[in-house]
Order: structure tokens, then C-alpha cells, then sequence
């Protein structure tokens, strides 16, 4: 089996694994939740295979792709070299692009759209697989993010959850960049109440996911209950001081 990376490379993600893994068990304990109870998912964004490959060498079960165009052949380098993790896609999908990932991810976190939905579900029933989806929350009401608004979820949800090919896991939402302290943590507390309300609402086993924080929030996202953190800058670097050698 042949790598990509470098020692330097794996050294430097590995400690970066480690450290945030430190922080994660901290809020868990801060909060009084069980160690254990976030899964950290880590996002390879703009990042070449090798470090995706240092990544589940340090010990990340779990990695995360904005764009089907990256998420694709790193799931492929993956089966190639026998490397078991659980791939999960963070970014927006396009209807005419899920054709290329039914059945290549654990878990689509941006479902934004009903007819996005329909579109994953009849290409899973076509492949004959189950996909397993988050629905996209815009509780901080910012245009430029994509998402249902909070009163339109349960209409979405009556509507998805009767589609076949698909299992709904619970909601995914981003933070607003703070204008105040503490802003990303009034955002990610809203979104638990509605999450907890949903759960309520549709009475699904399958709906135990609340994915919200990122390496600036994280923190204050398991503070309120977060259960999937995705974690980009603070184990692989800054995207935009990234030079392709």
C-alpha cells in the first residue's frame, strides 16, 4: 500500500487531530456530555487526496467534501488503498450532480430543497441503496445561505419523509461569522430547540444528527448539543495559504 503524504505532513495533521480531539473532550466535559457523543468530521476542502489520506492515518473516522467534483476521486483513491471511513458531503449539491455520489457518501448534510430530495431519491432507488440525508436549516436568516427557513421544515418534512431511497437523520445549519460574542452560540441554540421539536414531530429513530460548528464555533456548538462537528482549517490549515506543490 502506497501513500501520498509526507512524515511532515502527517506529523502536522496528526498533532492538529489531536489537539482539536483535546478541545472536543473539554466542551464535552464543560457541557456534561458523555466523551464520545461528537463525532469530528474532517474537511479536505480545496485539499489534495494526501491529505486526506494524513487525515485517516491520524485517526479521523470520518472526512468531509464541499464539491462532488473533490469528493469523488478521494472516495475512489480510498477504495483503491483499502481505507474504511465514513465519507460525508458538506456542500451545496446540485440536482444534476447526485447522480455521481449515490452510494459514495454516509451522510449528505445539505439538503436544501424538496425537489433536491425527489432527485436523491429516485436516484437511490435506482442504485438500489438507501441515502442517508441531513435537511439544511437557515435559522440565522442570511440570504446568502442556502436552507429551509424554520417554519417551512415541517411542511419539507411530511414531503420527504414518504420518499422512498431516503432516510432523514435530523439538520445541519452554519453560523453566521460573529458581528458580536456569542452570536454563533444564539444561533446553534435556536437550532436545537427546533431540532428537539422536529424530533418530536416526526418520531423517526433515524433522527439523531444535529451537525453545526465549525473550527472558528465548535466549541460553542457542542455547548448546544451539536453531535457532528465539521473541521477543516484547524487539522489541515488555511485554504487560502494553501500552495500546490
Amino acid at each position: 500500500m502506497e501513500f501520498d503524504y509526507s512524515e511532515e505532513l502527517l506529523k502536522k495533521i496528526s498533532d492538529n487531530v489531536l489537539s482539536v480531539k483535546e478541545s472536543i473532550k473539554d466542551a464535552e466535559r464543560i457541557a456534561g456530555r458523555e466523551e464520545g457523543s461528537v463525532t469530528l468530521i474532517g474537511v479536505t476542502k480545496v485539499f489534495p487526496v494526501e491529505y486526506a489520506e494524513a487525515g485517516a492515518m491520524s485517526g479521523l473516522t470520518d472526512l468531509g467534501e464541499n464539491r462532488v467534483q473533490e469528493l469523488v476521486p478521494k472516495v475512489e483513491r480510498f477504495s483503491s488503498l483499502g481505507i474504511d471511513v465514513n465519507w460525508h458531503l458538506i456542500g451545496t449539491l446540485q440536482k444534476n450532480k447526485v447522480k455521481y455520489i449515490i452510494g459514495k457518501t454516509n451522510l449528505i448534510h445539505s439538503v436544501n430543497t424538496v425537489d433536491l430530495a425527489e432527485e436523491i431519491s429516485k436516484r437511490s432507488v435506482s442504485n438500489n441503496v438507501t441515502s442517508r440525508v441531513l435537511l439544511q436549516a437557515n435559522v440565522s436568516g442570511e440570504e446568502s445561505k442556502h436552507g429551509f427557513a424554520p417554519h417551512e421544515l415541517k411542511p419539507a418534512i411530511e414531503k420527504i419523509i414518504a420518499m422512498p431511497g431516503v432516510e432523514i437523520c435530523g439538520l445541519m445549519t452554519m453560523a453566521p461569522i460573529e458581528e458580536y460574542e456569542g452570536q454563533a452560540r444564539e444561533v446553534f441554540a435556536k437550532t436545537r430547540v427546533i431540532y428537539e421539536d422536529l424530533k418530536s414531530f416526526t418520531g423517526l429513530d433515524s433522527w439523531n444528527v444535529l451537525s453545526m460548528g465549525m473550527s472558528q464555533d465548535y466549541k460553542s456548538a457542542i455547548l448546544e448539543g451539536s453531535t457532528h462537528i465539521r473541521i477543516g482549517t484547524a487539522i489541515f490549515g488555511n485554504r487560502a495559504e494553501y500552495k500546490p506543490v
